[in-house]
């Protein structure tokens, strides 16, 4: 169980030789190309196997972690067209973030997110190189804006707003971004509500704060208390949606906050379903279809 607190961190980088650093995920990351056809797989299986250990092998912050620490991570890129003259790839990804839950086997999820302009060019066997300062290349721009948001988001929920640092830097990233070859499409600034550039900008908003402060209060109050006191754990979560309710009230045009419900949903629903009492319940429900009425269906077993 991986226990990050931001003090205990900052004595664990005071104290610990930089020789025995660790990095920081534990991604796995696969490349389906079922959709190409009459092209080398090897490309696809160089690219796979370079982007795994650019993300696990390299260290992206100060911070120390045991192996057991590391955070756990998915990359599933599908690759919709390639072009070889070019070593041009469009792709699609899904990237998630999970953290383990105290005192349980329950892991849960701190981010997910689809991605339509995973598009960036590659040549077999190419290094891949990245420094923040320095903004140059497609591909390891995409992967460092998800390392760092992947980051920052897992230590708002250990801290408030434990994860400043990296956010900024994944902000800094996707502004230094647009002058790459694919900066129009998922780095181009209000094109998108839901692009790249978006995500990281409104959740960096000053608006925004609540929110991240709810991510610390229903993952480290709430789910964490759980196994111990089930009531209080609830009740904590449900304090924790109205941050999210009174951010979505303060920025109605963000999808964040919807964001959220998505990759929630499921763990939501069974947190309320069959427990709390009829207020609570009406309440969350109330909150939850303000944000995302699309998921009605879901949100109405919260009242079961």
């Amino acid at each position: 169980m991986r226990k990050i607190q931001l003090i205990v961190i900052c004595l664990l980088c005071s104290l610990t030789p930089a020789g025995i650093q660790a990095q920081e995920l534990d991604a796995r990351v696969n490349i389906n190309h079922s959709k190409i056809s009459g092209t080398d797989n090897s490309v696809y299986d160089n690219l796979q196997e370079a982007l795994t250990e650019f993300i696990n092998e390299r260290q992206w912050t100060n911070l120390q972690f045991k192996r057991n620490e590391r955070i756990s991570c998915t990359f599933n890129i599908v690759v919709n067209k390639y072009d070889v003259g070019g070593h041009n790839f469009e792709c699609q990804l899904l990237v998630t973030a999970t953290r383990p839950v105290f005192n349980s086997s329950y892991t849960t999820v701190v981010f997910s997110t689809t991605d339509d302009n995973f598009n960036f060019e590659y040549k077999e066997y190419d290094k891949l190189d990245f420094r923040t300062e320095v903004i140059d290349n497609d591909l390891t721009a995409l992967i460092g804006y998800y390392v760092y948001l992947i980051i920052g988001m897992d230590m708002d929920s250990y801290s408030p707003l434990g994860g400043t640092e990296y956010l900024e830097t994944c902000l800094n990233i996707a502004n230094n971004a647009q002058s790459l070859t694919n900066s129009q499409k998922g780095w181009k600034p209000f094109s998108d509500k839901k692009n790249r550039y978006a995500i990281i900008n409104d959740y960096m908003d000053g608006g925004m704060e609540p929110m991240r402060r709810m991510m610390y209060q229903y993952h480290r109050e709430g789910l964490d208390v759980m196994a111990e006191n089930s009531d209080r754990a609830r009740a904590s979560i449900t304090e924790a949606m109205d941050k999210l309710k009174q951010v979505h009230a303060d920025k109605p045009l963000s999808l964040v906050p919807q964001l959220f419900t998505e990759y929630k949903r499921d763990e939501i629903v069974g947190i309320y379903q069959g427990k709390a009492n009829g207020t609570e319940k009406d309440e969350v429900f109330n909150t939850l279809s303000s944000i995302n009425a699309s998921m009605n269906t879901y949100w109405r077993k919260i009242q079961e």
